[in-house]
């Protein structure tokens, strides 16, 4: 499974509105084409920042749809008076211990290792820290997507409200720099957004 990410550095105030046109006009176009297996958005209401990901099959199917995919990420990033920031991504993992309700809050960490240690970081992620992120209130999904050229990647965990996120906040400090420094790993940030839309079909891959 691949991913596409499309990250807008916008106007807060506009977060709605975009939220709309992605639910509204670019999702169901989107579902439709061959290959896609969802759709999600979060967004920061504080700084404008938000992040659209679409996932696919395959990467031929990600990539084939780049032509047609292109307008409707501009009107977005208009609406959100923002420019777009693209990646590329393989969904390395991706476990859901329950649907994400309303309200649903993602932190996302962004982190960098030697691509020749990719493949050790993904079987630590399913075999060590992925326990240990599902033991925490109100854990509802968790992902890993990882770009194996530059040894980057982005992990996601997704909590049932903003509360039970930021109650998280300590223990998974603890627990990602414990997991970062067994790794080897950089971690580059750490992010914290609202769930506004989640219709990601992506299977289980633990």
């Amino acid at each position: 499974m691949y991913a596409r990410t499309t990250t807008v550095r916008g106007n807060p105030g506009a977060i709605d509105e975009a939220t709309a046109y992605m639910r509204d006009q670019v999702m169901p176009k989107v579902q439709q084409m061959e290959g896609c297996v969802g759709l999600s958005m979060l967004a920061d209401r504080h700084s404008g920042r938000c992040i659209v990901t679409s996932a696919w099959e395959t990467e031929e199917a990600m990539r084939a749809t780049m032509d047609r995919v292109g307008p409707m990420r501009d009107e977005a990033s208009r609406i959100l008076g923002g420019q777009p920031e693209v990646q590329v991504w393989e969904i390395a993992v991706l476990h859901r211990a329950h649907q994400a309700p309303d309200g649903a809050c993602t932190r996302v960490t962004w982190s960098r290792t030697d691509p020749s240690n990719v493949e050790r970081v993904v079987d630590a992620y399913k075999m060590s820290l992925l326990p240990r992120l599902e033991e925490m209130d109100g854990f509802c999904s968790a992902s890993l997507m990882m770009d194996r050229r530059e040894g980057r990647g982005a992990g996601a965990v997704t909590y049932a409200d903003r509360a039970t996120m930021e109650q998280s906040r300590t223990n998974a400090t603890a627990v990602r720099e414990e997991f970062a420094a067994a790794m080897g790993a950089q971690i580059l940030e750490v992010a914290e957004f609202e769930l506004v839309l989640h219709h990601l079909r992506v299977p289980e891959t633990v």
